[in-house]
């Protein structure tokens, strides 16, 4: 009898990507997805430690499950991912009724660990293996079911940069890279099943190194697969921008315009505190080189505000540092600290100044970012057709931008790449509409 799994993802694309290799490892123990989460027999919470208190928010979300787990006395909970690796046996001390915990490293050993669950066992697996899980975990689920025309693919995982604010070198481990021929192959198998453009993950993605194999040669072999029409990858290290991955935007087109590189901050004292190992001039003379190899691309970043220690003339060098880039898009956060990390002992700056610097830093980000968009208004772009709109005959696409685009198109065309006037800009999205002179489907 077939029985219903729930997996709730939190935090990055790794984690979307991992979720659903947990569905695929699970479906030899007789599972299947199920998007409700009321008939759910197993629930997994499939957790990222990155923001402030994940792990809170998390044992959250265990206290609103106890009413269906009352309801339902079989249905089975663990909580997999990065708050897993870090609170270990401490989740089954404060949550009795969770089952499993599981690390992201060990998801291949799921169906053993859910064979001893439903014995009535409790099982923790928070190691990290010698052997390398992508060996173990499918690549797929059933006989080529097809997919959305997008798809994530884990090239890399984890890190060794240990950034003074950062847990990843902690829950996800060093860095490792997948042999290139597997990667080749499972590209190929999403090709098969309707994609048309992937992402390359990983926590540095840019420090992809196997066999050697860079990621810029990966890209370029990936390229070559017929029907696969774009290549996207994040998130990259300053550190890891090397000059044959830089020369390979402007010479492979199916890579994308658009490069996420985050700075965290634009004083070199801060950068240094933080472990960054790279100066601000580094990074303005990386994107230099970008943009000589590829003058449309469009730039995204990070930012920290409120590191210990970061002055009122260091939160100005970030802002001085924004206006020279001016990102298409950017995230930015107060710092929090994290338990463990370097940083998390040092003197924190007061709240009220993380919070301004906050609102300084996001009103010059927002500004610039609607001026990328509205530049977009009149020009014609290759649209990826991704899925329905809210609207009756709209469908949402993807510039190359990575800009979320509505027009008006049929649903057959979904997976399909259309040329599209822009009409107007949003703040996170552009209208556009089909040039009858111009419009072609690919």
């Amino acid at each position: 009898m077939t029985k219903k799994l729930f997996i709730k993802t939190y935090g990055c694309q790794m984690n979307v990507y991992d979720s659903e290799r947990m569905a695929g490892a699970l479906e030899t123990s007789g599972y299947e997805v199920t998007e409700d989460q009321s008939e759910a027999d197993m629930i997994l919470l499939n957790t990222c430690h990155i923001r402030e208190k994940a792990a809170d928010k998390v044992y959250s979300e265990l206290g609103r499950l106890k009413p269906l787990r009352t309801t339902k006395p079989g249905l089975k909970i663990g909580v997999a991912g990065c708050v897993a690796q870090a609170e270990g046996t401490e989740i089954f001390r404060r949550q009795p009724m969770v089952d499993l915990v599981v690390g992201p490293q060990a998801y291949h050993r799921l169906p053993e660990m859910e064979a001893r669950v439903q014995k009535g066992d409790r099982a923790i697996d928070t190691e990290f293996p010698e052997e390398d899980k992508f060996d173990h975990l499918p690549t797929a689920r059933g006989p080529k079911a097809r997919r959305s025309p997008t798809a994530f693919l884990t090239v890399q995982e984890g890190c060794d940069k240990f950034c003074a604010f950062c847990v990843v070198p902690y829950t996800r481990g060093a860095e490792v890279s997948r042999p290139p021929e597997r990667l080749l192959a499972e590209a190929r198998d999403l090709v098969d099943r309707g994609v048309v453009e992937v992402t390359l993950l990983g926590q540095n993605v840019n420090a992809y190194a196997a066999d050697g194999w860079t990621l810029a040669k990966l890209i370029r072999e990936m390229a070559k697969i017929d029907g696969l029409k774009r290549i996207r990858f994040t998130t990259s290290h300053p550190n890891d921008m090397s000059d044959d991955l830089i020369a390979a935007h402007g010479e492979e087109p199916k890579l994308m315009p658009y490069l996420h590189l985050p700075v965290q901050s634009g004083s070199d004292k801060v950068l240094k505190a933080m472990n960054r190992r790279h100066t601000a001039e580094k990074y303005l003379s990386i994107l230099e080189k970008m943009r000589a190899a590829r003058p449309d691309i469009a730039l995204s970043g990070d930012f920290i505000v409120g590191f210990p220690g970061e002055t009122d003339a260091d939160f100005d060098a970030t802002l001085a540092l924004c206006e020279e880039v001016r990102y298409a898009q950017a995230y930015s956060f107060k710092y929090s600290p994290r338990p463990g990390t370097p940083a998390a002992g040092r003197e924190d700056v007061p709240e009220h100044v993380k919070s301004e610097r906050l609102a300084a830093l996001q009103e010059m980000l927002t500004k610039h970012q609607a001026e990328f968009q509205r530049a977009q208004v009149g020009k014609i772009l290759p649209v990826l057709l991704e899925k329905p709109g809210r609207l009756p005959g709209q469908i949402v696409g993807r510039s190359p931008y990575l800009q979320a685009v509505h027009l008006q198109a049929e649903t057959s065309d979904i997976g399909r790449i259309v040329h599209a006037q822009i009409v107007s800009s949003e703040k996170n999205s552009l209208a556009a509409q089909q040039a009858a002179a111009t419009y072609s489907v690919v």
